[in-house]
């Protein structure tokens, strides 16, 4: 596994030979993944003295995509001899999804000499297709999570980013910059692609080894060390959540303090913000696999009670908002 640099660039040898890109979109396709795709290459060609790059979204059969939020992307199909640099594979919240099963098409990217980078859900898809091959690789938290309730075989590495020959499985989501910033580091100088940077107000392009917030555990940034550790021991125990009583010795303050701390920054109580939590995580594993109820509230720490809380917080029972999902409400 090798981690990518993306501060060490070097000057184009060819100024004036585009750079291409191929950006594969599927139904329910994540726009901020695609944004930081194209708009950071978009960018980039705007303080560049000659435009760099190009870039053409792709789909299975070509034509319009939509987006979750909405947005649609008109798309060309694949090519049979594909002469693009690199591929990049957006993400789309569904691993299961159909369109994002694509072992020959990267095949044929990387035969060719192109990188393909997939991204989030896409990464996943990959490593369950690849199976004890891709054990290690890189995914964003969620679909580890779920990958893990699903009892599938699965060591997730948490960087941002896994290389495996020249396929790369990152995390997607707000990351998906950090990855393109890395990407466009080796083919501009340095001071264009901190404009780059400068111009999103990114202000640190993470190189591919940065461990991910593992559920959020490593990026609270609240502003206060104890709190932040309260919340990163709440988050690793969902499933077997730990007594306040107990949570407090193991950060070393007061019950009185932690509330304080929680009121102050979060406006809440320690018993509302874990309850909180884990009904977030349990509405990702009930929307995203096929565990019964029980067995989502199982997975969450409820050993009984779920369906009530889950409808006293959602409004609608957890087989309700099953359906409405599937029937795509």
């Amino acid at each position: 596994m090798i981690n990518d640099r993306p501060l060490h660039t070097k000057e184009p040898a060819k100024p004036h030979r585009l750079v291409r890109f191929d950006v594969v979109v599927a139904p329910g396709f994540v726009l901020i993944e695609l944004a930081a795709v194209v708009d950071a290459l978009r960018i980039a060609n705007r303080v560049t003295a000659h435009p760099l790059f190009e870039w053409t979204y792709r789909s299975n059969a070509g034509g319009p995509i939509e987006s979750l939020s909405r947005a649609i992307v008109e798309t060309d199909p694949f090519q049979d001899r594909p002469d693009a640099d690199y591929l990049f594979v957006i993400g789309n919240t569904n691993q299961d999804e159909p369109a994002l099963s694509l072992g020959s098409v990267i095949d044929r990217y990387t035969h060719r000499g192109a990188q393909v980078y997939l991204l989030a859900e896409a990464a996943s898809r990959y490593i369950r297709e690849r199976g004890s091959d891709a054990q290690g690789l890189s995914t964003h938290w969620e679909n580890s999570a779920i990958f893990r309730e699903r009892m599938e075989i699965f060591d997730a590495d948490n960087a941002l980013a896994s290389r495996d020959g020249r396929v790369v499985t990152c995390a997607g989501m707000g990351t998906s910059l950090d990855v393109v910033l890395s990407v466009m580091g080796q083919h501009i100088p340095s001071a264009e692609l901190m404009t780059v940077a400068n111009i999103f107000l990114h202000d640190k392009i993470r190189d591919f080894g940065t461990r991910q917030p593992f559920g959020g555990a490593g990026g609270t940034a609240t502003g206060d060390a104890e709190l932040n550790r309260a919340i990163e021991i709440m988050q690793g125990n969902i499933e077997e959540p730990v007594p306040i009583s107990e949570l407090v010795n193991m950060v070393g303050i007061s019950s009185r303090s932690l509330e304080r701390k929680f009121r102050n920054y979060l406006n809440t109580t320690p018993n509302t913000y874990y309850r909180q939590l884990r009904l977030a995580q349990a509405n990702n594993l009930l929307l995203n696999t096929t565990l019964s109820v029980r067995e989502v509230g199982l997975a969450c720490g409820f050993s009984e009670g779920f369906s009530v809380l889950y409808k006293k917080f959602f409004g609608i029972t957890p087989l309700e908002m099953r359906h409405r999902r599937k029937a795509g409400i």
